[in-house]
């Protein structure tokens, strides 16, 4: 049997006319991708039993632990060094990314060496640098260059534990942002403010209605990255005796012995918090995306409540993309 093909007319088939519609459609079969996705079905199933039968997990002690007042008080203080260091350090990185963007060759130099400094040493080493700064500098003053200062202060009484450890996040923090700012920058393209020069805009109002917007788009992922490594980075601060989460755990099962849950109940929080972060970061995405996708996808509530109108009878499913205007 021979099928030909003519352009401009349908196939044939020994002469006789072939209907494509009534042909037969055969899905393409990939068994290895069905075997593939059971075996790792078992091997979470497998996961999920041994969480709930193995006696190790002592999961009573990790119920009874979980929402004690000197928890949910050391989550409070993660919480607390996460948005101070975050604010400070992105603050400051905005500051060091326009230094790296400037004509200045001075200015260029410094913030590079800044951020190559701060990311070369271990967040760890600075922190029990910042806390030991009285040892170096018994004051620290306001004054005129290589001449009297007018005002002094006692870096002990002033420097304590948190503000070392406020401190040391925000300078290793702003390392990282800066670079992430600089690229977010550098990601628009040049003939945008080139236009803008040429209309007479401001270079400020550039910067704050045309270039920061697009660039928002390059910086927000790996800023929100940072963030939630920021905040797990914040149990690093145990060395300085200060009560985060990390250091309560281990203080409570340093007097219970009960190392497995309590380390469940820190990775519940940080699992927890880690989760809403990485949603609001999905939101705030979303909303700077307006500029790029005209109909940006539905989110998983829109989603949610399309399947639920699919589900009722006699009513007909509802878009739930909306233009952005």
């Amino acid at each position: 049997m021979s099928t030909t093909l003519r352009t401009g007319s349908p196939p044939t088939v020994e002469g006789e006319a072939v209907d494509l519609a009534a042909l037969p459609v055969v899905p393409a079969r990939h068994p290895w991708r069905w075997a593939a996705g059971l075996a790792a079905l078992v091997l979470v199933a497998q996961f999920l039993h041994g969480l709930a039968t193995n006696p190790g997990w002592d999961w009573p002690t990790f119920r009874a632990f979980l929402t004690t007042g000197v928890v949910l008080k050391a989550v409070g203080v993660t919480l607390q060094l996460t948005c101070y260091g975050t604010v400070l350090g992105f603050a400051l990185g905005a500051v060091v990314a326009a230094l790296r963007l400037s004509a200045s060759p001075i200015l260029q130099t410094i913030a590079w060496t800044y951020t190559w400094a701060f990311r070369s040493i271990p967040l760890i080493v600075q922190l029990v640098f910042w806390f030991n700064l009285s040892y170096l500098y018994k004051h620290l003053g306001i004054g005129l260059p290589f001449g009297p200062a007018f005002f002094s202060f006692d870096t002990n009484g002033i420097l304590g534990a948190t503000g070392a450890a406020v401190l040391g996040l925000a300078l290793h923090q702003a390392a990282y942002a800066a670079e992430i700012i600089r690229a977010g920058v550098l990601s628009v393209d040049a003939g945008q403010t080139e236009a803008a020069a040429a209309l007479g805009i401001p270079r400020l109002r550039q910067a704050r209605r045309i270039i920061l917007p697009q660039a928002m788009r390059a910086i927000l992922p790996n800023a929100a990255n940072e963030v939630i490594s920021l905040f797990k980075g914040t149990s690093i601060v145990y060395v300085m005796a200060i009560g985060e989460l990390f250091y309560q755990v281990q203080v409570i099962y340093g007097r219970t012995g009960r190392v497995v849950p309590l380390l469940m109940v820190a990775t519940a929080w940080y699992i927890l918090l880690t989760t809403l972060l990485s949603v609001l970061q999905y939101y705030v995405e979303r909303h700077f995306a307006r500029g790029s996708l005209r109909t940006p996808p539905p989110t998983p509530v829109q989603r949610l409540r399309a399947l639920v109108r699919q589900g009722r009878p006699g009513r007909p499913a509802l878009r739930i993309a909306r233009t952005v205007r």
